[in-house]
Order: structure tokens, then sequence, then C-alpha cells
């Protein structure tokens, strides 16, 4: 709909939404830029407190993918006006303990009243101007790092209708509530092509954006790609999936190519609509270790090598076992 717009230009504006890039980046002065971001929705958990946590996680995830530190974060809330405020207390809380831990400051908000919960902030960080990651710089050659694993979608609608046992909802739950600051930390440290965080659009999705703004291809391995424990059997065996996953298929799988070894229940993974996702990093393939070893020395247990980047035509993706 954007693209549809009559939007104003201005030099400044180091990132904006040509590339749909996970943030804004306008550039105040040679040494600061200001990074915008915003996202918010409806609860992917029931306890109020830990949707709070996993909301904010992943708001602020968009912040990190540019390579960002966030400062200041305003709540973004719809409630029902037929609820306990206590619930909305709660969601508040486990928000502003998320953003606190990430070193920003919750400075205010808006609120409306809806007939459904939905929560998210809208943050705004710095970075130095023309160090930002942007998901546009992927080159052939590069490694493709994926930091978190996949399967969050999967596993929280099992777990609506109480098929995912504890032990699998709670990693989920550890997964989302992790904020990628480390991982862009590590990024930053070694020196990415480029970084975007996977989220609603599933590993696939957000791996075209990132191809068709960088203009390459990729081969992506599914063997090689972490998965939450539970997943796989939640969905191959069970057939526990968001509605999003087919919506993703619908609309990206012209744009990739499955090779007759890859299980053909596969796409149930690689399109699974992630909620506070890992980053999906394009580095050097000379880069590639030591960005694992710095990443690994930041406490990021799930990192994994799932593919490279590749000529060919932008935005196609083959996958392969």
């Amino acid at each position: 709909m954007l693209s549809q717009l009559r939007l104003a230009a201005d030099p400044a504006l180091l990132v904006g939404i040509s590339t749909s890039d996970d943030a804004a980046v306008y550039r105040l002065s040679d040494e600061i830029a200001l990074v915008q971001t915003v996202d918010f929705f409806p609860p992917v958990v029931d306890d109020p407190y830990t949707y709070g946590l996993v909301s904010a996680a992943n708001s602020l995830s968009d912040i990190y993918a540019t390579g960002a530190r966030p400062l200041t974060a305003l709540n973004i809330v719809a409630f029902p006006d037929d609820l306990s405020k206590d619930i909305l207390r709660d969601i508040l809380q486990g928000g502003a303990d998320k953003t606190e831990e990430a070193g920003a400051l919750i400075v205010g908000g808006h609120t409306i009243v809806d007939a459904e919960p939905k929560y998210g902030l809208a943050v705004t960080g710095v970075v130095h101007p023309g160090q930002q990651l942007t998901n546009a710089g992927a080159r052939p050659g590069d490694a493709l790092v994926l930091t978190k694993p996949l399967g969050s979608g999967i596993i929280t609608t099992a777990s609506k209708i109480e098929k995912a046992e504890a032990h699998v909802f709670d990693e989920a739950v550890r997964h989302m509530t992790t904020l990628n600051r480390a991982g862009s930390e590590a990024s930053v440290s070694v020196g990415v092509n480029a970084c975007t965080d996977v989220t609603g659009f599933g590993l696939l999705g957000h791996l075209r954006g990132m191809l068709q703004a960088s203009k390459t291809s990729a081969r992506l391995s599914f063997s090689q790609a972490p998965i939450m424990t539970g997943a796989w059997e939640l969905t191959a065996e069970q057939g526990h999936s968001p509605s999003g996953t087919q919506r993703n298929r619908t609309y990206f799988d012209s744009s990739v190519t499955w090779a007759p070894q890859v299980h053909s229940e596969a796409y149930r993974i690689l399109y699974d609509p992630q909620t506070s996702g890992g980053l999906l990093i394009s580095v050097e393939a000379g880069k590639v270790q030591t960005l694992i070893q710095e990443l690994g020395q930041r406490g990021v247990e799930s990192a994994a090598i799932v593919g490279e980047v590749t000529d060919g035509k932008p935005g196609r993706i083959t996958v392969v076992e």
C-alpha cells in the first residue's frame, strides 16, 4: 500500500520503505542516526505478563536487526473494557521489564478500547550513520546464519488446544522472550553484510525479502535449519500449523524451488510465522566461523549456518535437504 502513495523524499533518510527493511534510519548528524520501528499483535500466550515479555522482545528485535541500540519505547495498547485492568497491568509490566532488560525506557504510549487485546511498542534507537545493518547487502558467496530455532508459531498454535507438552511450550517461550541483542552485537563486531529478523513471514518469506533487496538468490538447507523441540512432531505428524503458514506459502512459494529429496512437510517449518524469532544474517564465508564463535560467546546457543547466497534471479530460493 505504501508503494502506491506519493511520499516525500529526504537525503537524510538512510533506510526507508524501498527495501522493506525492519526499521527506518534517519541521519540527525554525522555521528547520530535515529532508528524507528513499531510492532504489536494479539496474545500468542495466555499469561498476560509473558505476553508482555514476548511482545516487547519482538518489537525491540527490529532495532537489533539494524545493529542499533534501543533508547525509548512507547506502549501501543488495545484492550477490552470488560476485562480486568489487572490483566492490562501485567501485560504492561512484562513489556516494561523486557524493555528495561534491553537498556531502554518506556516513556508513554497510547491506548484504545478494542474487543481483542493487542500490545506492542514503538521503539526508537540510535546508530552511527553508515554503520546500520540492512537487509540489502547480501552478496553471492555469503553464508546465511540463523540465531534462533524455528517453530514458535506451530507450538503456540498447538498450545491453544492443549496439544503442546509443557516443556515444549516453555522452551518456545524462552526463545520468544530472549532479546536479539547478543546476535546484533556479534553481527556488528564481526562486520556482516546484511541482517533481518524472522517473524510473521517465516524464514522463507524474510529470506526472500533480503534477497530481493540485495538482488541475489540463495540455496537453503532444510536439514541445517534449527527447529524447536517438539515442533516437527506437532506439525509434520499431527498437522498443527497456524493459518499464517498457508498464507505465506501461497504468497512466497512462486519464488521457491524445492529439491525432490526435501520432506513434503518441510514447508510447515520454513513458512511457520515466528513471534520474536531470530536474526537471519548474511556474512562473508571467511567470517562465518568467527561469527558463530562470537554468537556462542554471547550465549546464542542455537545459531546455525542454514544456507548460502548465490547469483541468480533476485529473490529466488532453492531448498535442498
